[in-house]
């Protein structure tokens, strides 16, 4: 039984810096790149590398604009990454639950 319900869990999301931006990101509708920065204390280069992770699985998009003469990124969860986020937390509160 154990070994099914950790079959359940998304790979994606077992980074503590992954499973923090979800988590942010399912709440907020879109958020740029400093405020993700700011907000999980994270490196520019660990926040990067962990949001085209999260890019490439279809969790997150991305949206590339200019704010005057400033290039501004913003991203948001997905429909896809809304589902397999939650699908990932009711597979660990069935973990939890059956310890």
């Amino acid at each position: 039984m154990i070994k099914n319900l950790l079959a359940q869990f998304n790979k994606a999301f077992e980074s503590k810096a992954r499973l923090s931006i979800m988590s942010v990101l399912v709440v907020n509708e879109s958020l740029s790149f400093n405020a993700l920065k700011e907000l999980l204390s994270l490196t520019d280069g660990n926040l990067a590398t962990h949001l085209r992770a999260l890019e490439e699985a279809g969790y997150v998009a991305v949206q590339k604009q200019f704010v005057g003469r400033k290039p501004n990124t913003t991203y948001s969860a997905t429909d896809a990454g809304r589902q397999a986020f939650s699908d990932h937390l009711n597979a660990l509160e069935e973990f939890i639950k059956n310890l």
